[in-house]
């Protein structure tokens, strides 16, 4: 059995705000080996349910973040940027028997602790077949296309709701309860390791591969904080502007339509602007 834990940060234990998940500050690094612990434990709970293999592809910012010294000799970890699925990098080969969110947080335009999709601002809502989207809906339908179940997610209590949605099967572990979107309530790394560790031994379970999903055609729609990002966003083949500050996709495959995404995201960070957005 070989598991995948796609490592997102803005969800890990004592995170929350925007110090605590940025390159280079202080309490970024303090965060970082929560952040590790948390995943970690993960790996673990899964070895201990049967798993033979566990890889992990950090997702979070430059995608360096991780203290790889800090995980199990047994883990295998993919760091750095520019990979062909971003956040879930490594499902694609056939080999992937489930799949983990850990550190995963809600979407744009929603309450939860640093709540966005996929840039930490300008995005203020990302609609997929008119359902209001997160980093974890999106990714668990690139899941679904290789046939790979979401078998654990771990982030704030809202993040844990969000999964109920798209991941109805897995086990799910708040590590903190939201009071803003940079305020928690938050359990010590102790407690979260232990609780992480167990439910995902019993993850282990769920982690059977399905039919692949086909046949589905996505339309993703995007709506940002200022009208020249959506003008911006119309540079990649494909997106037109549906209003103002909106445009719009269709892809006939989530693979498409993901990297789609990190297309338009890629360019609209680009045409922020340091002051006005």
């Amino acid at each position: 059995m070989k598991i995948l834990i796609s490592a997102d940060m803005e969800g890990a234990t004592g995170v929350t705000w925007p110090a605590d998940v940025l390159p280079g500050a202080p309490q970024w690094e303090r965060c970082r080996s929560m952040f590790t612990s948390d995943v970690n434990a993960a790996a673990l709970g899964f070895l201990d349910g049967g798993a033979d293999e566990v890889l992990v592809n950090e997702a979070h910012w430059s995608m360096r973040n991780l203290l790889l010294e800090q995980l199990d000799d047994r883990v295998q970890m993919i760091t750095g940027r520019h990979k062909t699925l971003s956040m879930v990098e490594g499902i694609q080969h056939g080999d992937v028997d489930g799949v983990a969110f850990v550190g995963y947080h809600t979407g744009a335009g929603t309450e939860g602790v640093l709540a966005h999709t996929y840039l930490a601002n300008s995005i203020t809502g990302v609609w997929l077949n008119g359902e209001r989207a997160s980093e974890g809906l999106l990714n668990a339908h690139v899941a679904a296309e290789y046939g790979v179940p979401v078998v654990l997610v771990t982030g704030d209590d809202l993040t844990c709701v969000d999964a109920e949605g798209y991941a109805p099967d897995a086990r799910r572990v708040a590590v903190k309860d939201y009071v803003s979107r940079y305020a928690a309530v938050c359990r010590t790394p102790a407690r979260t390791a232990a609780d992480i560790r167990a439910a995902a031994a019993g993850a282990a379970s769920l982690a059977v591969r399905h039919t692949p999903v086909t046949g589905v055609d996505f339309a993703v729609e995007l709506e940002f904080d200022a009208e020249h990002l959506a003008g911006a966003a119309t540079v990649v083949p494909g997106v037109t502007q549906t209003d103002v500050r909106r445009v719009a996709y269709t892809s006939a495959t989530m693979y498409e339509g993901i990297r789609t995404f990190k297309a338009v995201t890629t360019i609209v960070s680009a045409a922020v602007e340091e002051q006005y957005g």
